[in-house]
């Protein structure tokens, strides 16, 4: 692939090159929780796809724009992820909530596109990104899902994607397949059952792997 031009290239930094981990998987399967307390335990840096301040308008945009400007608004997301793991790896390692692999599962399953079409319109896009060192996709079953659904409804942390999740026929099971797909095919993937697994079981068992990694 043809390198970008000058003017669009990534920042160079002089670093250390810290770890750059990612989690991934259905809405409310636990990435978030995971994801803070891999950070704590391994002093990594934490961000979330999409950061701020892109977080911010979400809503508005997925109300408001059709599929190709939504689509451009998340890869804006995810180039904008990219810069600041490159900026963060120069003082240690980075783990995040969501990166590429969500942007693919998430835009083809929501608006019923094929995920190759989507995997097309982000390809010209990937000298860009960042690689991950590993990308851990958490499973889980779809009663543990409604399980863990109802507990952050409970605790008033329930999202619109966690609500329409279970609530729009087929989202789920396109979801669960979009990420399946791209896991197979993703050299980084580390699939991770977290049925009967607490977050901190989880974080525990990923933190281990990549302590493993480096030994």
């Amino acid at each position: 692939m043809s390198p970008l031009p000058p003017a669009y290239a990534p920042a160079c930094y002089d670093r250390n090159r810290g770890s750059f981990s990612v989690l991934e998987g259905v809405s409310g399967i636990g990435k978030t929780t995971v994801k803070e307390l891999i950070a704590d335990r391994t002093a990594a840096a934490g961000l979330h796809t999409l950061p701020r301040p892109l977080s911010d308008w979400s809503g508005t945009v997925n109300a408001r724009l059709r599929p190709l400007p939504q689509f451009a608004f998340y890869l804006s997301g995810l180039l904008h992820a990219s810069d600041m793991v490159r900026s963060y790896r120069r003082h240690g390692p980075v783990v995040a909530d969501r990166y590429a692999s969500s942007v693919l599962a998430c835009h083809a399953a929501v608006h019923g596109i094929p995920l190759d079409d989507v995997r097309r319109m982000l390809e010209p896009f990937r000298p860009y990104l960042e690689v991950p060192d590993h990308t851990f996709y958490l499973r889980c079953s779809e009663e543990t899902l409604r399980q863990r659904l109802a507990a952050k409804e409970q605790g008033g942390a329930l999202t619109p994607d966690d609500a329409e999740l279970l609530a729009v026929p087929g989202r789920l099971k396109a979801l669960v397949d979009n990420f399946e797909v791209v896991a197979e095919v993703d050299p980084s993937a580390v699939v991770v059952d977290t049925d009967g697994k607490t977050p901190g079981e989880v974080a525990d068992w990923i933190t281990g792997h990549l302590e493993a990694g480096h030994a």
